[in-house]
């Protein structure tokens, strides 16, 4: 994460908040052994940067920065990160929370649980809670 930081606000003076979310993989109570994302190989990365382009029309940013991995990835693991920097804390802070409803409900990830007794589970679902936080945006 820092790396990433450090490259979007290399050289730069015009930086005054820069907001970073990770997100991490659930053991969901030590039932999950590994998820599973799938996606479009270029479809996922233009859906990204046409949303980043899109907060970076909303707010005054001077720089965002999305990472979302994909395979298997065990409990613990890094999913995604965002990075938003601004002049001010205020646009970060909001862009970052945009981006993140966006890639939860919109983006085309597809989640596979492998769980502990072995079994398979399901194609994991768009929550309801997820829907209702990006429609906020509109």
């Amino acid at each position: 994460m820092a790396a990433e930081i450090a490259a979007l606000a290399a050289g730069r003076a015009d930086i005054g908040a820069v907001v970073t979310f990770s997100g991490l993989c659930r053991d969901e109570g030590g039932a999950l052994t590994t998820l599973e994302l799938e996606h479009y190989p270029g479809m996922a990365e233009a859906e990204i940067g046409r949303i980043a382009a899109e907060a970076i029309g909303r707010w005054p940013l001077q720089g965002v920065t999305v990472i979302h991995r994909h395979g298997r990835i065990q409990p613990g693991g890094n999913i995604v990160l965002v990075v938003t920097a601004s002049a001010h804390r205020q646009a970060a802070f909001e862009a970052a929370d945009f981006l993140m409803d966006y890639l939860k409900s919109r983006a085309p990830f597809w989640k596979k649980e492998h769980r502990t007794d072995g079994a398979e589970g399901n194609w994991v679902e768009v929550k309801d809670r997820d829907d209702k936080a990006a429609a906020r945006w509109r």
